[in-house]
């Protein structure tokens, strides 16, 4: 009789779970084969290409120069600099490894065998790096629900897990090549660690163990994104109070912190005289003009390569306070989430559940501190955005809260029907994004099937991939200068220069290629430099160059005439000689190649 009514209970369960799987193998089989458009972050291309390097032995050696970092390398203790195997000092380097595991596995190094091929869209080894992020993704919603399980129950730990699976936002970080979804599952990693901690302690127990694991996994956060270093700072803190005897967990993650962060620091030493290599460079971000200009800089010693700390304070709270202001979207768009801040006066029965929401917002504190100091944007897939890290955690405890809140409502309590309609309301909202969004993307991607669509404007993997490597248009000892130059490392695996701010630094830079055997031998303008932008944004941005930028712009808003500014230009008159010929790769402009020689045409 009891294993008949054992049988009864579990049926449900049984078949939420199984329902809840075949979503997520529909999602996941979607979002990364019909639905995907390729990576569309600078930043995740730029890992990419890093990462295919280390498969091949090259150590952290990049094919995207910034400016600025050739400008630093020249301080390096070996200071005899090579536009080719030049490393890089900017990112972190656990998820460029983790990748360069698998590109090791696949071949990835093999030109030959990952080329695109004609009327492919979508690059091969895009999918891989999103097929990498979302196996971490799905690892993250295993270990939440592991751990929400364990601080409230299996029904918040399955809703949590559902709002995560369902969350627009995190499948974008997944399928971006950004590093955020393994920082979510080392993150998650953290939290269950730290809550078996926190509950030890309540027991009565030693909680070294578990505190240091969380500690170690905080560790391997900062080595995947230096943002990160501000979260470990909220868990030390937090620990060096709750956990006995006090400080000596704090002491010994600082130290494992220290051992392991010292080899990429030397490694920057090394590279360019600073042990923050060009990582620094993104404090310009949230208290300079931008990252971006500043990595364009050839003198970094003039005063566009000067971070400018006036009103430095009320940049840091108005910064603050926008991330107050769209923390909805910064978790993911998950109604429950910012139910955690209200969650905070809630007085929970078990200390251990009271205590490490303390934790949580210690480390949330430190780490929104952090991205407004390195800045941030709740719009689309910013690198610096780690609140996303927090979403699901948040959203156990504002569950929870409203689970709590709705039980106790007359009319709840008098129908049962009515018991879990928060749960699905709360869901729904959530999901919405992401169901609106499937519908358009599902349409596109049933109509182009296994072509693809990319993220046009401004990258076509196709474009660059066919043009630069099948037709030798750059060979692999030239270099090429351009806005995209993440794309061209990553698609063309040629070497790129980002453009720079002025016509000094550009022919500084072509004398020290020449020099070196590795001519620059074209220039390359596409969307990422005009886009969306006005032309006072472009000349601001741009500066002497602004003229090349608009180029194409001009050539083709006049037509049959064509005026052409480039050419015209009394600043580029000498770099417009010298790269006069001028081929449109793709109709109407949309990325025009101006080069020394004339362009060889495939046909």
């Amino acid at each position: 009789m009891n294993q008949k009514a054992n049988s009864a209970i579990d049926a449900p369960a049984l078949v939420r779970k199984m329902l809840f799987f075949l979503l997520m193998v529909t999602l996941t089989l979607s979002n990364v084969f019909l639905l995907f458009r390729g990576l569309n972050s600078d930043i995740g291309m730029d890992q990419a290409q890093i990462a295919r390097e280390i498969s091949r032995g090259n150590g952290q050696a990049t094919k995207f120069i910034r400016p600025a970092a050739y400008e630093q390398s020249k301080a390096a203790p070996d200071p005899s600099v090579s536009f080719m195997g030049f490393r890089d000092t900017f990112h972190a380097p656990l998820n460029l490894y983790v990748n360069a595991v698998v590109f090791k596995m696949i071949d990835a190094g093999n030109n030959a065998k990952w080329k695109i091929q004609k009327d492919q869209r979508i690059y091969s080894l895009d999918r891989w790096i999103a097929g990498v992020s979302t196996l971490f993704f799905l690892l993250s919603i295993g270990v939440n629900y592991l751990l929400i399980s364990r601080i409230f129950d299996d029904k918040i730990a399955g809703v949590t897990a559902l709002l995560m699976l369902c969350c627009e936002l995190m499948w974008s970080f997944s399928l971006s090549g950004l590093p955020q979804m393994l920082m979510l599952f080392l993150f998650s990693s953290a939290t269950y660690f730290a809550y078996l901690a926190v509950k030890y302690t309540q027991e009565g127990r030693v909680p070294m163990t578990p505190a240091l694991l969380s500690g170690f996994c905080l560790v391997l956060l900062s080595m995947t994104h230096w943002i990160a270093i501000w979260v470990l700072l909220g868990y030390l803190i937090f620990a060096a109070v709750a956990f006995r005897p006090r400080g000596l967990v704090s002491i010994i993650v600082l130290g494992l912190a220290v051992v392991c962060i010292l080899a990429p620091l030397y490694r920057n030493y090394q590279a360019s005289g600073s042990i923050m290599g060009t990582a620094y460079m993104v404090l310009y971000n949230g208290l300079g003009g931008g990252e971006d200009s500043a990595m364009r800089v050839t003198d970094l010693s003039s005063d566009d390569s000067s971070l400018n700390l006036n009103g430095l304070m009320m940049r840091i709270v108005r910064t603050t306070i926008v991330q107050g202001a769209d923390i909805l979207p910064f978790l993911g768009s998950i109604f429950a989430a910012p139910l955690f801040f209200i969650a905070l006066l809630h007085p929970f029965k078990q200390s251990s559940i009271a205590r490490f929401r303390w934790c949580i917002l210690l480390m949330w504190v430190f780490a929104a501190l952090g991205m407004s100091i390195c800045g941030v944007s709740s719009e689309g897939n910013h690198p610096n955005q780690i609140h996303i890290l927090f979403a699901p955690i948040m959203t156990a405890y504002g569950l929870a809260l409203l689970s709590i809140l709705w039980s106790r409502l007359e009319v709840v309590a008098n129908v049962p029907l009515l018991k879990n309609v928060h749960h699905i309301i709360i869901v729904l909202l959530s999901a919405a994004p992401l169901i609106l969004g499937s519908i358009n993307s599902a349409r596109l991607g049933l109509f182009l099937g296994e072509k693809g669509w990319p993220h046009w404007p401004p990258y076509l993997p196709e474009t660059v991939n066919t043009y630069y490597d099948q037709f030798d248009m750059v060979k692999k000892d030239q270099i090429i200068v351009t806005d995209q130059p993440w794309a061209i490392a990553w698609y063309a695996d040629r070497v790129s220069l980002w453009l720079p701010k002025k016509v000094k630094g550009f022919e500084d830079l072509e004398i020290a290629a020449s020099n070196l055997k590795t001519p620059i031998v074209g220039m390359l303008v596409t969307p990422s430099s005009y886009g969306q932008r006005s032309l006072s944004e472009i000349a601001i941005e741009y500066g002497d160059f602004t003229s090349l930028i608009m180029d194409g712009r001009a050539y083709f808003a006049t037509l049959p005439a064509g005026v052409t500014l480039f050419d015209k230009d009394p600043k580029m008159s000498t770099i417009a000689q010298k790269y006069r010929y001028r081929a449109s790769l793709v109709g109407w402009g949309g990325m025009l190649y101006y080069s020394s020689v004339p362009l060889q045409n495939p046909e």
